[in-house]
Parts: structure tokens; C-alpha cells; sequence
């Protein structure tokens, strides 16, 4: 909206023409910071209304498969869940009102959103409203695989036309594996395992919100710099025509998570669910896919590769030698069953992911 208002009055439009970089004709990097502040505002509003409204509905239900982690988190009982869906709704409005709409990645990031929003909130539903523990495994990658398929296959028909066609890119020296077809199928792995990172991330109170700051953070300069020719070219990472505008979209994420941490920090008021960490991991991918930067998110987003991976590891070892080389999955229990302050674990884990989107950041020269 903020973006047509300008195309739509020329004496305005003269006037910032002139003072404005890069690809975008309209004040790209004040679209950025506005959308964060909007999106920020939106949270902090919406909050206190949607916490009341949830916990009249939909509280968490500790019943993991372990014990002892129940009891440990025996005090989240009853906090109201789902508050993912404020927060994505505060992306949603600030993106419509500072992003360009005609764009296609812009559409695409919000195809995923609301796709992954709506899949993790019936998920997040089912354990409310029964006694199951949300939906099944296989149903729930289904599904997620179905929606990052479409996104997969739409990004394949951009990246058909550009310089690097349908390939991975390696960061270090652009080394381009050209795959063609089966870049939907990577596309697809990328926006699952991005999305079940982030939520098997979400386990301590601001741990997944805190992360999603630095990472997405550092995914939207990321996303700015390959919108721009001139600094693509000094940075020699691709340039793709129109990947500044998901930027907008990235600073109403972390704007949207600021203002969800003001809830959410411990001793939390609410919780994301999968309503809202289904959709962040979503949509960190798929900007990481567009700027074809999709390796650099393992390093802005080396906190959720590892909780992952540590999720892979204990299942994997439990089952080739019967021990568990951690006291509890993700990494995050680990250091809770090992009796770890919980404030003292979310800020060393924040602390981490700030070093490595600095890392990431630093990593553009090296090439």
C-alpha cells in the first residue's frame, strides 16, 4: 500500500526518485525499517488481546514422551499456546502495507506463510481438542511438502530465466551445480527442514523468537544486497532482479518476533506453537532460495541446523547401539536435564546465533 501510494502521486514520486538506490524505484531501505516498526506495533497491539483470547482456548499440554522433561517443565502447563498467530498476522498486515504486492516473490513468501501458518494451527488445534499429540508425523511432512513443492516449482520457473538457471550456488568461489528439475525437489527440502528446525527450536521460552531476530535479521541485509546490482557485483554473490522487496518482508518478521518477545521471554506469557514456527522456518527458506544464498542459512541458522541434527544423532545412535549420547533431544533439553538455568541457556543460545550470522555476514567477502 505504502508502495502504491508513492507510484500513485508523481510529485511525490519525483521528489524520492531521486534519492533513492537499487533496483526498487521507492525508498527500499525506509520500506524495510517501516515495515519492522509497523510489524513490531502490530505485535505489542495485538498481544494482550490474543493472550486473553487464547487462554480461554488453547493452553499448553505438557505430555512429551519423557517424563522427567514433563516434570521439569511442569510450570508451562496451562500457558496459553498459538501465538503464532498474531505474530504472523502482524507480518501479514505490515507486509501488505509496505511491500510491493505485484511482486512475485512477495507473493510466494506469503503463499508459504499462510500455507504453513494454517498447517501448523490445525496441528496445534488437534492437541488442544484431543488427546492426541497433533497431528501424525507423516500427515503433518504431507502436507508441508505439498505447499513447499508449489513453492518449489514457482521458483524454478524464476530461476529458469536468471544467469544461474535452476542450480545450487556455493557460496565460496559461486560455484553453480546446475540441477534443473530437481531444484523443486530441493527447494522443497530446504523449506521443510527450515520449518521443522525452527520448531523443534521452539522449547524454551524465547529460544526459537531470539534466534529467528539474528537470523532473519541477517537473511534480510542478505536479501537487500542481492536486489542491488551494484552491490552484488562488489560482493560477487548472484543478483536476482526483485529479491530486495522479501527484505520488507524479513524486517516485519523480525519486527513481528521483537514484539512476540516481549510475551514470550521467561517467564513466558505465551507461546509460538507450530502456528507460528511452521511459517518462520518457511519463510527464511524460501528467502534463502530466492537470493540462492540457501547454504548461508545453515550458517544464520546454525542454532536450528544443530537442534535438528541433535534430534537426528540421538534417534539414529539409540537405534544403531541402544545409548543416547544426550541426556534429552533437541540440544536445548540436554542442557536442561543437565539442571541449567533457563534464561542462562535461551541467551548463550542467542549469543551463538548472533556470532554466526556475523560469521555468515563476514563470509560474503571470501570468495
Amino acid at each position: 500500500m505504502l508502495l502504491w501510494l508513492l507510484q500513485h502521486y508523481g510529485h511525490l514520486l519525483e521528489q524520492v526518485t531521486s534519492r533513492t538506490t537499487g533496483d526498487s524505484r521507492v525508498f527500499l531501505t525506509a520500506r524495510i525499517a517501516t515495515s519492522s516498526i509497523i510489524a513490531f506495533l502490530l505485535s505489542i497491539a495485538l498481544g494482550p488481546t490474543a493472550i486473553r483470547w487464547l487462554k480461554k482456548r488453547f493452553r499448553e499440554r505438557i505430555a512429551s514422551a519423557s517424563e522427567t522433561l514433563n516434570q521439569l517443565h511442569a510450570n508451562k502447563q496451562e500457558t496459553p499456546t498459538m501465538g503464532g498467530l498474531f505474530v504472523m498476522a502482524a507480518v501479514m498486515l505490515s507486509t501488505v502495507l509496505c511491500a510491493d504486492l505485484c511482486s512475485t516473490f512477495v507473493q510466494l513468501a506469503m503463499f508459504v506463510v499462510i500455507c504453513l501458518t494454517m498447517i501448523g494451527g490445525y496441528d496445534d488445534w488437534v492437541k488442544q481438542r484431543t488427546k492426541r499429540n497433533g497431528l501424525s508425523a507423516w500427515q503433518k511432512l504431507i502436507a508441508q511438502m505439498v505447499t513447499a513443492s508449489i513453492a518449489g516449482y514457482v521458483l524454478y520457473t524464476q530461476h529458469s530465466h536468471d544467469d544461474y538457471g535452476a542450480a545450487i550456488v556455493w557460496p565460496l568461489g559461486n560455484l553453480v551445480l546446475v540441477i534443473g528439475p530437481l531444484f523443486i525437489v530441493w527447494s522443497a527440502f530446504v523449506i521443510v527442514g527450515a520449518a521443522n528446525g525452527v520448531n523443534l527450536t521452539d522449547g524454551l521460552d524465547g529460544l526459537a523468537a531470539g534466534c529467528t531476530v539474528f537470523c532473519g535479521g541477517a537473511l534480510a541485509g542478505l536479501a537487500y544486497l542481492c536486489g542491488r546490482s551494484d552491490m552484488s557485483s562488489y560482493l560477487s554473490i548472484p543478483h536476482v532482479v526483485g529479491c530486495g522487496e522479501l527484505a520488507v518482508v524479513l524486517g516485519a518478521l523480525v519486527g513481528a518476533m521483537l514484539g512476540f518477545l516481549w510475551f514470550n521471554c521467561h517467564p513466558a506469557e505465551v507461546f509460538m506453537g507450530d502456528a507460528g514456527s511452521l511459517p518462520t522456518g518457511g519463510l527464511l527458506a524460501v528467502v534463502a532460495l530466492v537470493s540462492r544464498q540457501e547454504l548461508l542459512l545453515a550458517i544464520f541458522g546454525g542454532i536450528f541446523v544443530v537442534e535438528t541434527l541433535s534430534v537426528v544423532l540421538q534417534v539414529g545412535c539409540f537405534r544403531l547401539t541402544g545409548r543416547r549420547p544426550l541426556r534429552c533431544s533437541p540440544l536445548h533439553n540436554h542442557f536442561v536435564f543437565r539442571g541449567d538455568n533457563e534464561s542462562r541457556i535461551v541467551i548463550r543460545f542467542w549469543i551463538v546465533s548472533a556470532l554466526l550470522a556475523i560469521v555468515g555476514i563476514a563470509s560474503l567477502k571470501l570468495r
